[in-house]
């Protein structure tokens, strides 16, 4: 697969994985192309941790099911990300950013406008939603084959200092070369975020993993094989547009927009 073939296709997996293991080979692949990233000085400050123990992964999901119902619960999650919600083709056609919200529950597409409320959150709990989505996610996340513990070394990640901003940005380079690499082996990848939006629930996946003081566990990913046809999760969500040129590059300066590049796109 070409590179720009590559960024084209790339997707986050909001579904479940095929329960074939990830083989040694691709998981060596994964963490080659990583440790290829640029890196100031070639610091080199990712460490890695893969984990393919049932009782682990079947742990880790259980947090991340619990984390998910108690985010959705008390409508944390959706008072801190609401700015990126769309609920119609033509809201993200203008925003051309964001996530569009075209899968709800049947009970809950009557308050697709105000889901995400709280009025909407009432009725969500009322309908037992975030318990629902909680053990949906905990069963994605179990049935992963692979998990993905990301991590920087504290001698290079200082936060508010120069090093943190560096280390920062030579992880993501690493994530993005794995990311990347996923498409071209048929795997698919998503970010088990939800731990991070409860207090606590990260830090027992620190203990879990057994990170040592040295490393700031930083991400956690699951990794599989994709299914041909996939199921969609009762709420799910797209989102493959892209702003366009013309709104996030200037020329010369800030003041003036690219011009004539918004139809030419080759991605």
């Amino acid at each position: 697969m070409e590179l720009r073939a590559a960024i084209a296709a790339r997707r986050t997996t909001n579904g479940a994985f095929l329960p074939d293991p990830v083989t040694s080979e691709h998981q060596r692949i994964l963490m080659e192309v990583a440790a290829r990233a640029p890196s100031q000085l070639n610091s080199q400050p990712w460490r890695f941790v893969l984990v393919e123990s049932r009782d682990t992964i079947a742990e880790v999901a259980r947090v991340s099911g619990a984390s998910m119902t108690t985010a959705m619960g008390n409508g944390t999650f959706f008072e801190r990300y609401k700015r990126y919600f769309r609920f119609s083709a033509a809201e993200m056609e203008s925003s051309r950013s964001g996530m569009l919200f075209d899968k709800l529950p049947a009970p809950l597409r009557p308050f697709t406008r105000s889901v995400f409320t709280r009025r909407g959150q009432f009725v969500m709990n009322l309908l037992g939603v975030p318990r629902k989505l909680g053990r949906q996610n905990r069963d994605l996340v179990a049935g992963s084959p692979l998990l993905l513990g990301v991590m920087l070394d504290r001698a290079e990640y200082r936060p508010g200092e120069l090093s943190g901003f560096y280390s920062l940005f030579s992880m993501g380079a690493a994530m993005e070369n794995v990311w990347l690499s996923t498409t071209e082996l048929g795997l698919g990848i998503q970010f088990v975020s939800f731990p991070m939006e409860v207090p606590g629930a990260w830090e027992t996946l620190v203990d879990l993993l057994k990170v040592p003081d040295d490393l700031e566990l930083m991400a956690v990913y699951r990794i599989g094989y994709l299914p041909e046809q996939a199921r969609r999760p009762v709420i799910d969500w797209s989102s493959h547009e892209r702003r366009r040129v013309s709104q996030f590059v200037f020329r010369e300066d800030c003041r003036t927009p690219q011009e004539g590049w918004d139809a030419e796109s080759g991605l």
